[in-house]
């Protein structure tokens, strides 16, 4: 394993998943990662770093809302289309009880896809599709014709604004109705990892947010299609969170809205 940049985070929440599963009452409880970090020849105990273990449960937090919102949408429309973009090594095609009528493609750049295909493989209705999600070609693969579900989880944020506009733009044109769920992080978040990635590089070693979301408003600015359905605050699920500790720490910060709204999962109809 040698990834880097965006791609590295790919390892995080991979690990951060297992370590949720390994808990007694996991708030995800993904059996899926932790049999990966089994079979990935990778260092681990590069991860395992109290600054990256206590994040855990945000993670599984994230992810468990939008499973939840996966499920609801695919019990609505039971021979939808899922686009899952940058998907990483994330196992939600696996992970729910699927319909048989659904059709689920796993979307990210070549070499995590490759890493992939040593994990899981292509079924009916299951396809992995190795290409970079701002590229204009991969999407004329995705049928068009069901009603889409279109996961953007740990994505946009990294992407420059334009480069979310022209993507969000070539989605909605493509489909003709859907859901669109992504998780999105305030102003001063995506400002202060851009000052740390700029002057302390050296020690901060994840990439920087370039697009982030003040409120609902800003994703009709971003595609006029889009309608803002809903948000969930990860930071108010506090009462999900088994280590009473953290729960407490996470119940302090969700009294102080700048921190409550740090990171927000979304939900748009087009």
């Amino acid at each position: 394993m040698d990834f880097t940049g965006v791609q590295s985070t790919m390892l995080v929440t991979l690990f951060l998943k297992a370590l949720d599963a390994e808990e007694t009452e996991p708030v995800l409880g993904d059996r899926f990662a932790a049999e990966a970090v089994d079979r990935i020849d990778y260092d681990w105990a590069k991860l395992d770093k109290p600054t990256i273990t206590r994040n855990r449960f945000g993670l599984a937090l994230r992810t468990r809302q939008i499973d939840d919102w996966t499920a609801d949408f695919l019990r609505r429309n039971p021979d939808a289309t899922v686009l899952h973009l940058a998907c990483g090594l994330d196992a939600r095609a696996f992970r729910l009880d699927l319909p048989d009528g659904v059709r689920w493609f796993d979307v990210d750049l070549p070499d995590v896809i490759a890493l992939r295909r040593e994990l899981y493989e292509d079924a009916d209705g299951y396809r992995m599709i190795g290409a970079s999600v701002t590229g204009e070609d991969w999407l004329a693969e995705i049928p068009a014709g069901k009603p889409v579900f279109v996961i953007a989880e740990g994505l946009l944020m990294y992407l420059h604004e334009a480069e979310v506009w022209q993507l969000l733009g070539r989605l909605t044109e493509h489909f003709g109705t859907g859901e669109l769920v992504f998780d999105g992080v305030l102003p001063w978040v995506a400002k202060l990892t851009q000052v740390l990635k700029k002057y302390l590089n050296r020690w901060y070693d994840y990439p920087a947010y370039w697009t982030p979301i003040r409120d609902g408003s800003d994703i009709a600015r971003w595609n006029p299609r889009l309608l803002y359905r809903d948000h969930v605050a990860l930071v108010a699920q506090y009462d999900r969170i088994p280590d009473r500790k953290l729960q407490r720490a996470y119940r302090l910060m969700s009294r102080f809205g700048p921190v409550r709204n740090y990171l927000r999962v979304f939900r748009a109809d087009f």
